[in-house]
Protein backbone atom coordinates (compact mmCIF):
# COMPACT_ATOMS: atom_id res chain seq x y z
CA UNK A 1 0.00 0.00 0.00
CA UNK A 2 1.39 3.23 -0.74
CA UNK A 3 2.89 6.18 1.70
CA UNK A 4 -0.10 7.56 3.23
CA UNK A 5 1.47 9.78 6.30
CA UNK A 6 -0.66 12.64 6.15
CA UNK A 7 -3.49 11.83 4.25
CA UNK A 8 -7.02 12.52 5.73
CA UNK A 9 -10.23 9.90 5.88
CA UNK A 10 -13.39 11.58 6.48
CA UNK A 11 -15.73 9.02 8.08
CA UNK A 12 -19.57 9.98 8.47
CA UNK A 13 -20.97 8.49 11.39
CA UNK A 14 -17.63 7.43 12.66
CA UNK A 15 -18.04 7.06 16.79
CA UNK A 16 -19.14 3.47 17.13
CA UNK A 17 -20.33 0.30 15.16
CA UNK A 18 -18.69 -0.06 11.47
CA UNK A 19 -17.71 3.08 11.45
CA UNK A 20 -15.44 3.36 14.38
CA UNK A 21 -13.84 0.34 12.92
CA UNK A 22 -13.13 2.22 9.81
CA UNK A 23 -12.23 5.04 11.64
CA UNK A 24 -10.04 2.88 13.40
CA UNK A 25 -8.51 0.96 10.50
CA UNK A 26 -7.39 4.26 8.57
CA UNK A 27 -5.65 5.35 11.38
CA UNK A 28 -3.94 2.84 11.69
CA UNK A 29 -3.08 2.87 8.50
CA UNK A 30 -2.08 6.46 9.37
CA UNK A 31 -4.54 8.61 7.98
CA UNK A 32 -5.40 12.18 10.20
CA UNK A 33 -8.86 11.20 10.91
CA UNK A 34 -12.31 13.43 10.89
CA UNK A 35 -15.14 11.73 11.91
CA UNK A 36 -19.08 12.97 12.89
CA UNK A 37 -21.64 12.12 15.24
CA UNK A 38 -25.01 12.79 16.28
CA UNK A 39 -26.11 12.14 19.53
CA UNK A 40 -23.90 10.49 21.64
CA UNK A 41 -21.16 12.28 23.21
CA UNK A 42 -19.35 10.26 25.12
CA UNK A 43 -18.83 7.48 22.61
CA UNK A 44 -17.40 10.40 20.28
CA UNK A 45 -14.99 11.47 22.86
CA UNK A 46 -13.77 8.05 23.04
CA UNK A 47 -13.23 7.09 19.79
CA UNK A 48 -11.13 10.23 19.13
CA UNK A 49 -8.60 9.25 22.55
CA UNK A 50 -8.45 6.03 20.84
CA UNK A 51 -7.52 7.27 17.20
CA UNK A 52 -5.19 9.89 18.91
CA UNK A 53 -3.61 6.75 20.30
CA UNK A 54 -2.53 5.66 17.16
CA UNK A 55 -0.50 8.40 17.02
CA UNK A 56 -2.76 10.14 14.20
CA UNK A 57 -5.02 13.35 14.38
CA UNK A 58 -8.47 13.34 14.88
CA UNK A 59 -11.25 15.75 14.50
CA UNK A 60 -14.88 14.97 15.92
CA UNK A 61 -18.10 16.92 14.77
CA UNK A 62 -21.47 17.21 15.86
CA UNK A 63 -23.72 16.97 12.68
CA UNK A 64 -26.99 16.02 11.82
CA UNK A 65 -26.50 15.10 8.02
CA UNK A 66 -30.21 14.83 7.25
CA UNK A 67 -29.55 19.16 7.15
CA UNK A 68 -27.59 20.14 4.00
CA UNK A 69 -26.73 23.16 5.98
CA UNK A 70 -24.74 21.03 9.04
CA UNK A 71 -22.89 18.89 5.83
CA UNK A 72 -22.02 22.20 4.74
CA UNK A 73 -20.44 23.01 7.80
CA UNK A 74 -18.86 19.83 8.52
CA UNK A 75 -17.16 19.85 5.45
CA UNK A 76 -15.94 23.59 6.40
CA UNK A 77 -14.66 22.30 9.76
CA UNK A 78 -12.74 19.84 7.99
CA UNK A 79 -10.99 21.69 5.46
CA UNK A 80 -9.88 24.16 8.00
CA UNK A 81 -8.07 21.72 10.05
CA UNK A 82 -6.62 19.74 7.39
CA UNK A 83 -6.93 21.91 3.77
CA UNK A 84 -8.10 19.07 2.01
CA UNK A 85 -9.31 15.06 2.70
CA UNK A 86 -8.08 12.00 0.63
CA UNK A 87 -10.75 9.50 0.92
CA UNK A 88 -14.48 9.85 2.24
CA UNK A 89 -16.57 7.32 3.65
CA UNK A 90 -20.46 7.36 3.99
CA UNK A 91 -20.58 4.82 7.03
CA UNK A 92 -23.88 6.79 8.48
CA UNK A 93 -27.32 5.33 8.50
CA UNK A 94 -30.43 5.55 10.21
CA UNK A 95 -33.73 4.02 9.51
CA UNK A 96 -37.15 2.99 11.18
CA UNK A 97 -37.99 -0.63 11.15
CA UNK A 98 -41.30 -1.29 10.17
CA UNK A 99 -43.59 -2.66 6.96
CA UNK A 100 -44.95 -1.01 4.52
CA UNK A 101 -48.82 0.08 6.17
CA UNK A 102 -46.86 0.94 9.37
CA UNK A 103 -44.09 3.44 7.89
CA UNK A 104 -45.79 7.28 7.50
CA UNK A 105 -43.92 9.79 5.52
CA UNK A 106 -41.79 11.76 8.25
CA UNK A 107 -39.88 7.90 8.34
CA UNK A 108 -39.09 7.98 4.91
CA UNK A 109 -38.30 11.23 4.63
CA UNK A 110 -35.91 10.77 7.77
CA UNK A 111 -34.51 7.64 6.28
CA UNK A 112 -33.86 8.36 2.78
CA UNK A 113 -32.49 11.66 3.85
CA UNK A 114 -29.42 10.18 5.94
CA UNK A 115 -29.15 6.87 4.26
CA UNK A 116 -29.13 8.35 0.37
CA UNK A 117 -29.43 12.36 -0.22
CA UNK A 118 -26.78 13.17 2.57
CA UNK A 119 -23.87 10.61 0.65
CA UNK A 120 -24.70 12.56 -2.40
CA UNK A 121 -24.18 15.85 -0.94
CA UNK A 122 -21.38 14.92 1.08
CA UNK A 123 -19.46 13.24 -1.88
CA UNK A 124 -20.16 16.74 -3.89
CA UNK A 125 -18.84 18.70 -0.91
CA UNK A 126 -15.46 16.21 -0.75
CA UNK A 127 -14.89 17.07 -4.69
CA UNK A 128 -13.84 20.67 -3.40
CA UNK A 129 -11.65 19.52 -0.85
CA UNK A 130 -9.95 16.69 -2.94
CA UNK A 131 -7.55 18.82 -5.09
CA UNK A 132 -5.75 15.51 -6.07
CA UNK A 133 -8.10 12.97 -6.27
CA UNK A 134 -8.96 10.89 -3.91
CA UNK A 135 -11.95 8.04 -2.75
CA UNK A 136 -15.03 7.88 -1.90
CA UNK A 137 -16.70 4.47 -0.45
CA UNK A 138 -20.40 3.98 0.35
CA UNK A 139 -21.68 1.67 3.45
CA UNK A 140 -24.43 -0.47 2.06
CA UNK A 141 -25.99 -3.65 2.55
CA UNK A 142 -27.49 -6.54 1.18
CA UNK A 143 -31.46 -5.14 2.09
CA UNK A 144 -30.84 -3.12 -1.10
CA UNK A 145 -31.15 -6.06 -2.94
CA UNK A 146 -33.06 -8.97 -0.92
CA UNK A 147 -36.22 -8.32 1.09
CA UNK A 148 -35.42 -8.21 4.74
CA UNK A 149 -38.13 -8.19 7.23
CA UNK A 150 -39.11 -5.01 8.41
CA UNK A 151 -36.58 -3.08 5.97
CA UNK A 152 -38.36 -1.19 3.53
CA UNK A 153 -37.14 2.45 4.18
CA UNK A 154 -33.73 1.09 4.80
CA UNK A 155 -33.68 -1.30 1.99
CA UNK A 156 -34.76 1.24 -0.50
CA UNK A 157 -32.30 3.47 0.64
CA UNK A 158 -29.25 1.85 0.25
CA UNK A 159 -30.83 0.74 -3.29
CA UNK A 160 -30.58 4.72 -3.84
CA UNK A 161 -27.26 4.88 -2.35
CA UNK A 162 -25.92 2.09 -4.67
CA UNK A 163 -27.60 3.64 -8.09
CA UNK A 164 -25.57 6.88 -6.40
CA UNK A 165 -22.44 5.19 -6.43
CA UNK A 166 -22.28 4.11 -9.96
CA UNK A 167 -23.57 7.49 -10.97
CA UNK A 168 -20.36 9.29 -9.45
CA UNK A 169 -17.88 6.42 -10.19
CA UNK A 170 -18.42 8.01 -13.82
CA UNK A 171 -18.72 11.83 -12.92
CA UNK A 172 -16.08 12.14 -10.68
CA UNK A 173 -14.07 9.90 -12.39
CA UNK A 174 -12.23 12.94 -14.41
CA UNK A 175 -11.72 14.65 -11.31
CA UNK A 176 -9.15 11.41 -10.01
CA UNK A 177 -11.87 10.46 -7.87
CA UNK A 178 -12.72 6.77 -7.25
CA UNK A 179 -15.60 5.77 -6.27
CA UNK A 180 -17.10 1.97 -4.87
CA UNK A 181 -19.24 0.48 -1.93
CA UNK A 182 -19.25 -2.17 0.56
CA UNK A 183 -22.39 -4.56 1.39
CA UNK A 184 -21.76 -6.23 4.68
CA UNK A 185 -23.78 -8.96 5.68
CA UNK A 186 -25.19 -8.88 9.48
CA UNK A 187 -22.51 -7.50 11.56
CA UNK A 188 -23.54 -7.44 15.38
CA UNK A 189 -23.70 -3.54 16.41
CA UNK A 190 -25.95 -1.78 18.46
CA UNK A 191 -27.79 -1.28 15.51
CA UNK A 192 -29.52 -4.71 16.08
CA UNK A 193 -31.66 -3.56 18.91
CA UNK A 194 -33.79 -1.91 16.57
CA UNK A 195 -35.07 -4.78 14.93
CA UNK A 196 -37.93 -6.79 15.97
CA UNK A 197 -36.61 -9.23 14.51
CA UNK A 198 -33.00 -9.60 16.23
CA UNK A 199 -32.67 -13.24 17.40
CA UNK A 200 -33.52 -14.39 13.76
CA UNK A 201 -30.47 -11.34 12.61
CA UNK A 202 -27.99 -12.78 15.22
CA UNK A 203 -28.79 -16.48 13.88
CA UNK A 204 -28.20 -15.31 10.43
CA UNK A 205 -24.96 -13.74 11.74
CA UNK A 206 -23.05 -16.93 13.27
CA UNK A 207 -24.21 -18.94 9.75
CA UNK A 208 -21.03 -17.59 7.28
CA UNK A 209 -18.63 -20.04 5.30
CA UNK A 210 -16.14 -18.86 7.19
CA UNK A 211 -17.68 -20.21 10.24
CA UNK A 212 -17.18 -17.12 12.52
CA UNK A 213 -19.33 -13.87 12.81
CA UNK A 214 -18.35 -11.08 10.43
CA UNK A 215 -16.98 -7.69 12.07
CA UNK A 216 -16.28 -4.27 11.48
CA UNK A 217 -12.87 -4.81 10.98
CA UNK A 218 -13.85 -7.10 7.76
CA UNK A 219 -15.98 -4.53 6.45
CA UNK A 220 -12.65 -1.17 7.27
CA UNK A 221 -10.53 -3.77 5.84
CA UNK A 222 -11.98 -4.16 2.64
CA UNK A 223 -13.08 -0.40 2.57
CA UNK A 224 -9.43 0.76 3.14
CA UNK A 225 -7.96 -1.75 0.34
CA UNK A 226 -10.87 -0.01 -2.07
CA UNK A 227 -8.79 3.40 -1.21
CA UNK A 228 -5.65 2.42 -2.49
CA UNK A 229 -3.69 2.20 -5.24
CA UNK A 230 -3.82 -1.21 -5.77
CA UNK A 231 -8.04 -0.60 -6.18
CA UNK A 232 -7.53 2.18 -9.08
CA UNK A 233 -9.06 -0.94 -11.85
CA UNK A 234 -12.31 -1.15 -9.37
CA UNK A 235 -14.84 1.30 -10.40
CA UNK A 236 -18.55 2.35 -9.35
CA UNK A 237 -18.49 -1.58 -7.87
CA UNK A 238 -20.78 -3.50 -4.86
CA UNK A 239 -17.91 -5.53 -2.63
CA UNK A 240 -20.28 -8.00 -0.87
CA UNK A 241 -18.83 -8.55 2.13
CA UNK A 242 -21.01 -11.51 3.92
CA UNK A 243 -18.93 -14.67 5.00
CA UNK A 244 -20.73 -16.00 1.63
CA UNK A 245 -24.38 -16.10 3.86
CA UNK A 246 -26.48 -14.63 0.45
CA UNK A 247 -24.99 -18.04 -1.70
CA UNK A 248 -27.22 -20.33 0.37
CA UNK A 249 -30.64 -20.71 -0.66
CA UNK A 250 -33.41 -20.97 2.85
CA UNK A 251 -34.77 -24.33 3.45
CA UNK A 252 -38.47 -24.47 3.26
CA UNK A 253 -40.06 -27.24 5.77
CA UNK A 254 -40.90 -29.32 2.19
CA UNK A 255 -37.03 -29.57 1.15
CA UNK A 256 -35.45 -32.56 1.23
Amino acid sequence: MADTKNKVALITGGSRGIGKAIAMEFGNLGYHIAFNYFRNHDAAEQTQLEIENLGVRCLKLRAHLAEPDQIANMFQSVEQEFSSIDVLVNNAASGVQRNADELTTKHWDWTMNINARAPWLCSVEATKIMPNGGSIVNITSEGSRKVLPYYLSVGTSKAALESLTRYLAVELAPKGINVNAVSGGYVETGAFESFPNKQDMVTSAKNTLAGRVITGKDIAKVTAFLCSEDALMVRGQIIIVDGGVTLLAPLSSTDS
